[in-house]
C-alpha cells in the first residue's frame, strides 16, 4: 500500500507549524540535488546531511522526519521509474504564477545545494549535465515578476519541464540507486 503524497502546501504547513524556516519546494530540490550528485540511496546519514543544511544542524520533529523521509522514498522511487516519473514539489496550477515560479527557483537553488554537497568534480559530468547545472545557475537568480497570462503560464511550463528532465538525466548520469550500491557492496573483496 502506498501513501498518498502530500501536496506542497500540506508539506509547506507541515514545515511552517515545526519551525522550519525553508519551503517545501527547495527541501524537495536539496534533496534531488544529493540523489542526481552522487549519493546512494541507502546513505543512511542523508537525513543529518539535511538537518545541517536547512535546519542549522537541530534535529528535525519526529513529524517533520516522517514527512521528509517520505519526500525521500517517493524521490527515489520517481527516479528510477523507467517513464520520467519525478515530480517536482511546487504550488499546483491554480496558485498565482509568481508563487509558482518563485518555488521552482527555491527548487532549483536547493538542488545545487544538494547536488555540490555530493558532486564537487564536474569533469565527471557529460556536457549536458554541465550545461543544465549552468542553466540551473541561471535560473536559481531570475527574479522577474511575471504577468498571468497563457505566455507567460507556457514560458513557465517549459522551464519546469526543463528542469524535472534534466534533474532525471543528472540521476541518471550520477546517481547511484540501491541497486548499483547493492552490486558495489559484491564487489567489495572482504
Amino acid at each position: 500500500m502506498t501513501q498518498e503524497k502530500l501536496s506542497y502546501d500540506e508539506l509547506s504547513n507541515i514545515f511552517s507549524q515545526e519551525k522550519i524556516i525553508v519551503d517545501a519546494s527547495e527541501i524537495h530540490g536539496v534533496i534531488c540535488g544529493m540523489l542526481a550528485g552522487g549519493m546512494s540511496v541507502d546513505d543512511q546519514e542523508w537525513i543529518e546531511v539535511l538537518e545541517d543544511v536547512i535546519n542549522q544542524g537541530d534535529k528535525f520533529s519526529a513529524r517533520v522526519k516522517k514527512n521528509i523521509v517520505e519526500m525521500y522514498n517517493q524521490i527515489c522511487q520517481e527516479f528510477i521509474e523507467p517513464d520520467f516519473a519525478l515530480a517536482l514539489c511546487l504550488p499546483d496550477d491554480s496558485a498565482p504564477i509568481n508563487d509558482r515560479g518563485q518555488a521552482l527557483i527555491l527548487w532549483v537553488q536547493g538542488f545545487l545545494l544538494g547536488f555540490g554537497l555530493h558532486q564537487a568534480d564536474l569533469s565527471a559530468c557529460s556536457e549536458e549535465v554541465k550545461e543544465a547545472l549552468e542553466d540551473f545557475s541561471q535560473i536559481s537568480r531570475m527574479d522577474e515578476e511575471m504577468t498571468e497570462g497563457e505566455e507567460n503560464e507556457q514560458a513557465l511550463f517549459e522551464v519546469l519541464e526543463y528542469v524535472r528532465i534534466s534533474a532525471m538525466l543528472s540521476f541518471n548520469e550520477l546517481g547511484k540507486s540501491l541497486l548499483d550500491s547493492r552490486q558495489a557492496d559484491k564487489s567489495v573483496i572482504h
